[in-house]
């Protein structure tokens, strides 16, 4: 089968960062799924991962946790689908990736692809939906409907992959005042037309945008990426018993700065619950069930900004390319090999 991975690090402007590989085909376990990948997205981990996690001499990676396919083959064990499916997921950590004709995938974190969206609009969302909604629901606890109202959120990134439906979850499905970060002129319109109630720039003071809105503090911050640089206006921009959720790998955090406030400070990271078979694992099935009624619905929309053509090596690395110079919103597909 055609994938694409790599064999050492390298820089993506570098034609062997990523390659067009021939590998054998996976053969299914008891709960697997054989999927035939037909579109897949790139998010940030698969650049991090890239960058800093060779294989081991003479071996392959084949990266991708994006992926929407039809189900070729199940395991023996399985229950929750049958050959002929269509499906979305995010996959697992551990595993092979999806930048493959043929990928193998546990049922317990797939979910049956919207029936409104063709497979490049799906699989733009997958692991962003799970993280956003694992963020605002499992990690911040915020409750669905209007329990919330009168409470604010503010989402550092509103631009990004996560941001984008993350800030459609929290307008949608609970009561908070949603207030969204972006920098520029297009990436302001991207977060006002997904439902922020407000914008503010990120590439100001956190406070004084803040203000500039009438708002003093906010009750919750969904912080996605360059905490550390946001940080001290976080503090600032908090307010006493808040909360603060954080996706991205800051290099250095003095959470002792959330003391005299009483703010708790949780973490994301959408991969724990394969990454150690949790109980609850099939908790990510669940959701992305229910993410996609919420689209067959058009309660919520794909968040696909661009389509960079078939998948391989070369399309995956402008893509990469692209993730990597901190200026693309919304979520980046590729489609068919």
């Amino acid at each position: 089968m055609k994938a694409i991975g790599y064999h050492q690090n390298l820089p993506i402007s570098d034609p062997e960062s990523l390659l067009d590989l021939v590998c054998p085909e996976p053969l299914p376990g008891a709960h697997d799924l054989l999927v035939e990948v037909r579109a897949v997205s790139v998010n940030p981990v698969d650049v991090k991962i890239r960058a800093s996690q060779a294989p081991e001499p003479g071996q392959t990676r084949i990266l991708g946790w994006d992926a929407t396919g039809v189900v070729r083959s199940v395991g023996p064990e399985v229950s929750l689908f049958k050959p002929g499916d269509r499906v979305w997921y995010a996959g697992a950590l551990g595993r092979p990736g999806s930048n493959a004709e043929l990928h193998c995938v546990d049922e317990r974190i797939v979910g049956h692809m919207p029936a409104s969206l063709d497979f490049a609009s799906a699989a733009a969302l997958p692991l962003t939906s799970i993280t956003a909604w694992e963020l605002l629901f499992d990690r911040l606890r915020i409750p669905e409907g209007d329990a919330a109202t009168g409470s604010s959120l503010l989402v550092i990134g509103a631009a990004g992959g996560v941001g984008s439906i993350l800030v459609q979850l929290a307008r949608q499905l609970t009561g908070l005042t949603v207030i969204g970060t972006a920098s520029r002129p297009e990436t302001q319109q991207w977060v006002r037309e997904l439902g922020a109630h407000h914008v503010i720039d990120h590439s100001q003071p956190l406070s004084n945008e803040l203000q500039r809105i009438g708002i003093d503090n906010v009750d919750y911050i969904a912080s996605l990426n360059q905490t550390d640089h946001h940080f001290e206006q976080m503090v600032a921009a908090i307010k006493p018993q808040g909360q603060i959720a954080l996706i991205d790998d800051p290099t250095e955090l003095d959470v002792r700065r959330l003391k005299m406030k009483s703010v708790s400070l949780h973490w994301e990271f959408m991969f724990t619950r394969s990454m150690f078979s949790t109980a609850d694992q099939i908790r990510q099935h669940e959701l992305l069930e229910r993410v996609a009624q919420l689209i067959d619905a058009g309660i919520l929309r794909t968040t696909l900004n661009q389509v960079f053509g078939s998948i391989n090596a070369s399309n995956l690395r402008r893509a990469h390319a692209l993730l990597e110079s901190q200026r693309a919103h919304g979520k980046i597909v590729l489609e068919g090999f």
